[in-house]
Order: C-alpha cells, then structure tokens, then sequence
C-alpha cells in the first residue's frame, strides 16, 4: 500500500514561517530622539523552556553573559486534520511536466492539515517588547498569506494562510535581587497546509494528441460486415497561440461585413483560420486579384466585432495545434456520444 515519497511539505512551511519574523529590529533612542542603537532580534527554533533555563543557569560559571536580551524562538506544536477544507479524494492533479518533455505529473487530491506554531518573544525592557509586538500583529488581520512550493516535482505553489490565534504576557519579576527578570510573549499561530501523496511521473509516454474510435452497428439481418465505422479525432487550437502575423487589413471592418480586404493574402488558402484581434474567421472564398476574402464571421465560439484598418491579421494553423496544452478542450464544445 505504502511507498516512499518525501516532498518536504512540513519542513517548507516550517522554514517559511520562520522567515516572517527574521528581520524584526529593536532601536534605543536617547533624551532628543536620536538613535543610539539599532539590533537586530536574534531568532532561533526552540523551546520557551531552553531559553529560560538558559536565564537561570549556566555550565559555564566564569562566563559573565548567559544569554541577550531581546530574542525571539519558534516553534512547531501540534498537526491536526481540518476537514473543513476536504475535497473529493477521488480527483487528480494534472500538470505537463516540468522538464518539458512531453509528459505529465499526476497527484491525488492533497489532504487538508492545520500547523500549530507558538511564537515566544523574550525582553527585559518593556519598550523592547512593545516594539517588536508593534512590528508584527499588523499583517494578521488575523490571518497573512504565505506563498510555498509544496510539491517540487509538480511546480504546485499554493497560498498558506497564517492565522493569529491569539496573544499571551508573562512578566517574570518574582524573586531576590539576583533573579533576572524577563518580560515573555507568546503569539500562537495556524498555518493551514496541504499534504500531497506520491506523484506518478509517467501515466503515459506523451500527452495523447489523437484519439480514433471503432465501432460496429447491427443491420437487422444480423450482417454488420458493411456497418463498421472509424472516427479519428486530432485536436486542433481553436485560436492564435504563437502570435503569427501574416498580414494587416486595409479598410475598416464592420461586425456585419462578410467582405474583408487585407494587405496581401498570397498566405492565406481557402478553408483557412484567420483572427483579428480576438475574432476567430473562416475563409470561404478569396480573390487574389482585390486581396479580398469572402468569410464566415464569429467561429470558435468568438464574437463579431469591428475593426479598424491596419489591424494586425494573425493564422490559426499547425504551428498553434502543436501549442495545445494538456486541459485544453481540443476545440470541442459540449459532449459527444
């Protein structure tokens, strides 16, 4: 049942949410307000009770420091389901792959998981604290948006909300005169992230670009020998993909005109697709003597507009198939049976 897959999920959203608050700064001013010092809080992934048994003890006695004030810590408590956020575990991710091979990357569904972060700032000053608190509740309103990588292999990128779940103080002051004193907040956070499973690499050689079905019909008297019918299907763009310009029209276009008159059509052959802006039209007749196209207006399931002369002239031919992109609808509109 189980395979070996290790997509880092945890781990990125772990690194990431450390990165919110690795550039907090705490400045000292003096009686005119000016700046006597700037330092940048120390953060690190660890415990509230390693830093404050590092406040009251030390294996090194002849050290005269022990830890400085202010610092920050973080760390990661707790990883519940949140079925709130499920979805059918049934469907499937597809993506092209991302070496541009050809082929695509399949992935079930993700499952739906809630992150419990604890954030604890530890000050000696209460304006250090109040400063460092100021430069981080406003971006949770209550929640901040983080973007992550979460499967490499797919390229799939998803926002991570970062929820403020809620704020509490403790100003550590009891004792004798050689207790140190310590001012602790701690900012409790949820980071709601998905977990993907293994991703098959290769469901198939190359992405499918024809599809051809057979199938017998039965006369009454039994024979079907003369009833055998093969349909083949091959997908074609239904719009100009590589931006192809081949000429420019050279009168104004109403949405009604079943006549156009272009710079040149020497490209252009009967049965065509042409575009102008983004009016899909099929050429039904041409006169190379008037450079003129008698056409069917609106096709693909675009819209007649006007245009104005001088308006670029683009093709939709094999060059744009070959540019069709694995979820494309293949030109179809609907369902066939």
């Amino acid at each position: 049942m189980f395979e070996y897959f290790y997509h880092e999920i945890l781990r990125k959203v772990v690194i990431g949410f450390g990165t919110l608050f690795n550039d907090v700064t705490v400045k000292t001013t003096d009686a005119s307000n000016n700046v006597t010092n700037s330092v940048k809080v120390p953060l690190a992934y660890a415990p509230q009770q390693k830093f404050l048994a590092r406040l009251d003890q030390s294996e090194d006695l002849s050290k005269t420091t022990q830890i400085t004030l202010p610092r920050m810590s973080f760390e990661f408590t707790g990883l519940t389901y949140d079925s709130s956020r499920k979805v059918t575990t049934t469907q499937k991710i597809l993506v092209p792959s991302p070496s541009g091979d050809g082929t695509v990357r399949k992935a079930f569904m993700p499952v739906p998981y809630n992150m419990s972060f604890e954030l604890n700032i530890y000050t000696k000053l209460n304006d250090d604290m109040l400063q460092i608190v100021e430069q981080i509740l406003p971006y949770f309103q209550p929640q901040y948006n983080l973007t992550v990588e979460l499967v490499e292999e797919m390229k799939e990128k998803r926002d991570i909300p970062i929820i403020l779940e809620g704020v509490s103080m403790d100003d550590q002051y009891e004792g004798n005169f050689e207790s140190r004193r310590a001012l602790i907040y701690t900012l409790r956070f949820t980071a709601k992230t998905y977990l993907f499973g293994p991703v098959a690499k290769d469901i198939s050689p190359k992405i499918i670009k024809k599809a051809q079905v057979a199938y017998y019909a039965s006369t009454t008297d039994g024979d079907k020998s003369n009833r055998d019918v093969t349909y083949s299907v091959v997908p074609e763009a239904v719009k100009d993909l590589d931006a192809g310009v081949i000429t420019t029209t050279t009168v104004d276009i109403d949405k009604t005109d079943e006549t156009i008159s272009l710079l040149s059509i020497s490209t252009i052959e009967e049965g065509d697709l042409i575009q102008i802006n983004k009016e899909v039209i099929y050429v039904k007749q041409k006169s190379d003597s008037e450079n003129k196209l008698l056409v069917r207006r609106a096709q693909n399931n675009t819209t007649a507009t006007s245009h104005v002369s001088g308006t670029n002239v683009n093709t939709v031919d094999a060059a744009d198939n070959a540019l069709v992109e694995v979820g494309d609808n293949f030109g179809f509109d609907g369902e066939f049976i």
